[in-house]
């Protein structure tokens, strides 16, 4: 079960917040019995790029055998 403060990656893109499959967040909030989650993403200097509702099936947990990768948001 992802909880609070775990990092996890989009499975599902958020176009309206200009998230792709494959960013990284971590959660904020868990709602209900885990179905969706408040999730926070930033850019790598530390600047809150988007928070975003996802539904569970939209993110899963990060594994130990992955590297973080940098890509420039599109512009508004």
């Amino acid at each position: 079960m992802i909880r609070e403060h775990e990092r996890v990656v989009l499975t599902a893109p958020v176009p309206k917040e200009r998230l792709e499959i494959g960013d990284v967040g971590t959660v904020v909030h868990v709602y209900t019995d885990g179905k969706a989650f408040e999730v926070e993403f930033t850019t790598l200097d530390g600047r809150t790029a988007a928070v975003a509702t996802v539904e569970a099936s939209g993110v899963r947990p990060v594994t130990s055998h992955e590297i973080t990768h940098a890509r420039e948001m599109t512009a508004r």
